[in-house]
C-alpha cells in the first residue's frame, strides 16, 4: 500500500451528530481535527461522504461542521456499518477512488464497522485517529488496535493534509498549511 493521494481519496465522516458529540471524550479536539480534514478535502478536490445514524433521533451533523460539509454526500443510516446500507457500496464505487480516510464517532462502533466494511469491499482504509472518538478511552483504543490488526492504517489529520499536499511551495500547500497552523 502506497501513501495517500488526494486523487485517490474519499473522506468518510461518520456520525458527528448533535446529540452524540457532547458525550464523546475530547470532542472539542476531535471536531477541530475533523474540520481540518473537511476543509482540506474541499481544497484538494477530495469527495466527502458524511453519515448520519438515525438523524431523527440523534440529530443531524453537528452545527460546527455543517458549513464544512457543504457539498458532501450525506448518507442516512440505520446500520452501524455504513456499507450495509442499501446503495452505499454502489454509490461509493461511483466515486472511482481506492482510498478511504475515515473519521468520526464512535471509534469502536460505527467508525470501526464502517472501516472494516470498506476494507472488506477492497478499499485501502485509513482512520484519522485524532479525528475519532468514543465515550470511553478504553473503547477507542481497543477499536484502533482491532482496526490495525485488520489492516486499516492509523493516521492523523496532519499526516493526511501533508500527503494530500504532496509538495511545498504551491498555492494549494499554502492554503493547506493555514489549516494546521
Amino acid at each position: 500500500m502506497s501513501g495517500l493521494s488526494a486523487a485517490a481519496s474519499v473522506l468518510v465522516v461518520v456520525d458527528l451528530q448533535e446529540r452524540l458529540v457532547p458525550v464523546i471524550r475530547h470532542h472539542g479536539d476531535l471536531l477541530e481535527r475533523a474540520a481540518i480534514l473537511l476543509r482540506a478535502a474541499r481544497i484538494c478536490g477530495v469527495p466527502t461522504v458524511v453519515t448520519e445514524h438515525f438523524p431523527d433521533k440523534i440529530g443531524g451533523t453537528v452545527g460546527a461542521l455543517r458549513e464544512s460539509c457543504a457539498g458532501a454526500r450525506v448518507v442516512v443510516k440505520t446500520h452501524f456499518d455504513a456499507c450495509d446500507e442499501p446503495g452505499f457500496a454502489a454509490m461509493f464505487a461511483t466515486l472511482g477512488r481506492r482510498q478511504a480516510i475515515v473519521c468520526g464517532i464512535e471509534a469502536h462502533v460505527c467508525v470501526l464497522q464502517t472501516a472494516l466494511g470498506l476494507k472488506g469491499l477492497g478499499y485501502d482504509v485509513y482512520v484519522a485517529t485524532d479525528a475519532c472518538g468514543s465515550r470511553r478511552d478504553s473503547d477507542r483504543e481497543t477499536g484502533y488496535r482491532r482496526l490495525a490488526m485488520a489492516g486499516v492504517i492509523p493516521v492523523t489529520s496532519e499526516m493526511v493534509v501533508f500527503e494530500w499536499a504532496e509538495c511545498g511551495g504551491t498555492d494549494r500547500f499554502r492554503e493547506l498549511l493555514a489549516l494546521i497552523r
